[in-house]
């Protein structure tokens, strides 16, 4: 799934997940103060638009250029303002403890690859900052209502308690809920839901 996949996904007229927040993001999310926001793979921009309209400074990182430019799109039609960066998440090294939140909405990766970013994402966030995660695991592949076909992108609670090591859980846990969120995920669905808190010591 390169960018050119990606590409020609946010090309179609229709935002293939929707225009509305995740729904784990925006609970999570709205007990959260305003602050330096990072959306990791954000694709169309729907969880960074909503950030932006509760107040926090977004910056929308993805491999498409199409997928951002759609992202700026919904933006400007919601009257909120997000910083872009585009770019494959290889090479994508934040600043450490920069922002104050950084999301992960179905970032599916490669586990070598998955793991990198994990440490990076936790090196980006302030002491006290928070992540907020949801990505499908192996059960998903049961259902068939969204997320890769590929086992080894699938993830696992105890995967993410290994990779994002520096984080209190407020929540971590596997579950099944009905996900509608566009054409593309559509149905019960397999998940797992991570809330985490950096450590201040």
């Amino acid at each position: 799934m390169d960018q050119e996949f990606w590409d020609q996904r946010f090309r179609e007229s229709h935002y293939a997940y929707g225009t509305q927040p995740n729904d784990f993001l925006r609970a999570k999310a709205a007990a959260l103060p305003p602050g330096d926001a990072l959306c990791l793979a954000e694709g169309g921009g729907r969880n960074a638009v909503h950030l932006a309209q509760q107040g926090h400074r977004v910056t929308a990182q993805d491999l498409s250029p199409i997928g951002l430019e759609k992202a700026q799109q919904l933006a400007q039609k919601k009257g909120v303002t997000l910083l872009c960066s585009c770019g494959d998440l290889r090479d994508f090294t934040p600043e450490a403890e920069s922002v104050d939140l950084v999301v992960a909405i179905w970032m599916h990766l490669e586990p070598e690859l998955r793991a990198l970013v994990h440490r990076r994402a936790v090196d980006a966030l302030k002491p006290g900052g928070h992540l907020i995660l949801e990505a499908y695991n192996p059960g998903q592949l049961q259902h068939g209502t969204g997320g890769p076909p590929n086992p080894e992108l699938l993830i696992t609670a105890a995967q993410l308690q290994e990779e994002l090591q520096g984080l209190t859980w407020l929540a971590l846990q596997e579950t099944e809920r009905w996900i509608e969120e566009g054409p593309l995920h559509q149905g019960q669905s397999a998940v797992v839901q991570a809330f985490g808190q950096k450590k201040t010591t």
